[in-house]
Parts: structure tokens; C-alpha cells; sequence
């Protein structure tokens, strides 16, 4: 699942806390989960791994704010 492979890397690779509780739903900046350098960083990963070009109009905070809204928008750019 594409919800969970998001989750793990930033658990993995941003917070370096894979015992953090996160589910697909939460606010990553609201609740202080991700800092505005970690969804650069995540914004990143994601272009490299789905293989898309995320356009600077494209990277808004309704884009990226959840792991729902990320899998919302890949789905939308047919990336998943």
C-alpha cells in the first residue's frame, strides 16, 4: 500500500523514529510532525521515487499536508 511506503520513509528517513505513531490522516505540519526542510526533503523523495516532476504551483500545502492528500494527488498525476 502507497500509504504505508510513505509512512515508513518518514518515519525512517525524516523523524528517525520508526515508533511514532502516524496515521494517514494527520497533519503533518500542524502537529509539528514535519518541519517546512522535511516536506522539502519528502516533496523530493516522493518526485524521485513515483519518477514525476512536482511543478513549484503544484507543491502547496493541500498537495502535501496528509499522507491521504499525497496519495490523493499522486493518484491525480497517475503516479500510483
Amino acid at each position: 500500500m502507497n500509504a504505508t511506503l510513505l509512512i515508513d520513509y518518514l518515519k525512517q528517513e525524516i523523524l528517525h523514529d520508526e515508533t511514532i505513531d502516524i496515521s494517514s490522516s494527520d497533519n503533518l505540519l500542524a502537529s509539528g510532525l514535519v518541519d517546512s526542510m522535511g516536506i522539502v526533503r519528502y516533496i523530493s523523495w516522493i518526485s524521485e521515487r513515483w519518477n514525476i516532476e512536482i511543478p513549484p504551483q503544484d507543491m502547496t500545502i493541500e498537495h502535501f499536508i496528509t499522507i491521504d492528500a499525497i496519495v490523493a494527488y499522486l493518484e491525480s498525476r497517475g503516479a500510483l
